[in-house]
């Protein structure tokens, strides 16, 4: 389209608002981009915000591409309208609302809510701001039909997002999701949204039911014993300005930790995000204040939440006492070897139990369930993968806990969705069952190391902008496609996964097997030394990411230094060439 023509469309759907059934403020906005910006015009009119598989993100302002209560109002009509054409049985539905500590969140919540009751919904609405696993929790508590949390997780101050839920308290998932984008899609006109009435079908809930949520995550404790014995355990945490600022410290004191020290700075909530430039625990930066505290109390660990508190980064101190910063792998590894052994230990194995991952996260995870005869199943990227698995199995098999390299991890089955509230809690366990053999989280993870083979990840992302770089990125697909690779680094390629053909293919024998997983266009190259290189592109950003693992032996923990600068260096020949 020529840039003339997408301005006369841009203006139009700008008059279409100047005109429409919208609030004061927002024509005045919408008139003053008229006048005095036209790029911003063009970036909040030149498409509709979409509703994706897992909801809505963007960046808040005016407009049709814009996060605001009329594009959250046709999202929520939209899911209105699926929800009753699916409970259409049901004398009355129920949903759950919650938000985190951006800036509108509230608003948000509350004109979903507000249009939910409109639609003959009973509605439990937060008082306040909470975490994401606490509205999944919601969901199953109150045996709702669906749920929303206005959140956009860790993007930048200007975003905020909205996904949806459905009666199992995961996010929506086939045929479910690509179900209600069709009816959002329906929805042309904000005079068809439903904003008010029925107002008394919304229900606040608060503090007594974060005591339900908490005396949850206690009974998710398998070693109650060793906290008591390591209650004074050194505990710096940070909710990163978010969501976790009462619920972590009010689950660590529940479970009996009595030392636990914040970052006072840092507990201020504040949808501008102050102390950091970006609130994701993956960042070093964002971690910093929290390590800082950390020295300065010789606290055994660190632990930050992102602003909706359903990811949580860690920090330990190494071999040398410096504080380092653990991968969304190794957490996981610490995590899950932890709760096996002692559910082996208590005589809780029964045969039914099992674990989830994700299949760009680490392998280390499958040799721990395969030591302890726990079944593991592999999903697609994303949490709401885990939460179908543990529907489809809810009753016959036993979920133990699941986990991503995104530093998402999930224990037990009350809640469907990652859980950084619990997960803060198991880490604490974890270390304190560390500290009562003598050792601390960092040398129980040489030591898994020394066990299973040391397994060494790393993520590399390469940003292809516009729509020239969206079809670079489908080229190099399409290249490793039709030419894999026969050897990665020296070392043979034993497999091919294709989830887009959904297929396995072992090269030397030619031999396929089918892949039992949704399309994605996802590549994985098994190697005979060890190794998996997988390879996709990003759905939310212009970029191609590549997932590195590989592996070695560890002989002796005094060679782990040595050990992962010959890991580093193998990921770097790996890299170099495939042209990274």
């Amino acid at each position: 389209m020529a840039n003339n023509e997408l301005l006369q469309e841009v203006k139009n759907k700008a008059n279409q608002w100047l005109a429409g059934n919208y609030d004061k403020e927002t024509k005045q906005t919408v008139k003053h981009l008229l006048e005095h910006d036209e790029k911003e015009l063009i970036e909040s009119f030149y498409r509709d915000l979409e509703f994706g598989t897992g909801g809505l993100r963007g960046i808040m302002g005016v407009g049709t591409n814009r996060m605001n209560i009329y594009t959250v109002g046709m999202a929520t009509q939209g899911l209105s309208n699926y929800i009753k054409s699916n409970f259409s049985q049901l004398k009355q539905i129920k949903v759950a609302v919650a938000h985190d500590s951006r800036n509108n969140s509230r608003l948000f919540a509350e004109t979903t809510a507000k249009i939910f009751a409109a639609n003959g919904f009973k509605v439990y609405l937060f008082d306040s701001l909470r975490p994401t696993p606490e509205l999944s929790f919601a969901i199953r508590h109150f045996g709702c039909q669906s749920g929303v949390v206005v959140t956009a997780s860790h993007n930048p101050k200007e975003y905020n997002g909205y996904k949806a839920y459905w009666e199992d308290g995961g996010q929506v998932v086939a045929p479910h999701d690509t179900n209600i984008i069709n009816e959002v899609l329906k929805i042309k006109s904000v005079d068809e949204i439903k904003f008010s009435g029925n107002e008394g079908n919304i229900e606040i809930i608060g503090d007594n039911f974060d005591q339900i949520y908490t005396d949850m995550i206690k009974a998710l404790s398998v070693s109650p014993e060793i906290i008591a014995r390591q209650k004074d355990l050194k505990i710096v945490y940070t909710p990163i300005h978010g969501t976790g600022v009462k619920l972590v410290p009010m689950s660590l004191k529940k479970l009996g930790f009595a030392n636990i020290y914040n970052v006072p700075e840092q507990d201020v909530v504040s949808g501008d995000f102050p102390t950091v430039h970006s609130p994701n625990p993956e960042e070093t930066a964002a971690l910093k204040m929290a390590i800082d505290k950390a020295r300065q109390v010789d606290a055994d660990i660190v632990m930050a939440t992102d602003p909706d508190a359903d990811r949580v980064g860690v920090a330990v101190k190494d071999n040398k006492g410096e504080f380092i910063i653990l991968n969304g792998n190794q957490t996981a590894a610490l995590l899950t070897n932890y709760l096996l052994k002692k559910w082996g230990e208590n005589n809780k194995l029964t045969g039914k139990e099992y674990i989830v991952k994700t299949i760009v996260t680490t392998e280390l995870l499958v040799d721990i369930a395969k030591k302890y005869n726990v079944e593991f199943f592999d999903v697609l990227t994303g949490f709401k993968y885990i939460a179908e698995i543990i529907l489809q199995n809810q009753g016959k098999k036993t979920f133990i806990c699941g986990g991503e390299e995104s530093y998402g991890f999930l224990i037990g089955e009350s809640v469907r969705d990652k859980d950084a509230v619990s997960a803060c809690a198991l880490v604490a366990e974890t270390a304190a069952w560390a500290k009562d053999m003598g050792k601390t989280l960092f040398e129980l993870l040489i030591e898994i190391y020394k066990e299973y083979g040391f397994y060494y990840e790393s993520l590399a992302s390469v940003v292809k902008k516009g729509k020239e770089g969206a079809e670079e990125i489908q080229k190099m697909m399409a290249g490793f496609r039709s030419n894999p690779p026969k050897s990665i680094n020296g070392s043979k390629v034993v497999k091919i996964a294709d989830y887009q053909l959904q297929k396995i293919t072992e090269p030397e024998t030619g031999k396929t097997s089918p892949i039992g997983l949704p399309k994605s266009n996802v590549l994985q190259f098994f190697t005979a030394d060890g190794s998996k290189i997988s390879v996709r592109p990003s759905g939310t950003e212009p970029k191609i990411k590549f997932y590195f693992g590989v592996k070695d032996k560890l002989e002796q923990v005094t060679d782990f230094d040595k050990v992962k600068k010959i890991l580093e260096g193998k990921i770097d020949a790996i890299k170099k060439q495939l042209g990274i």
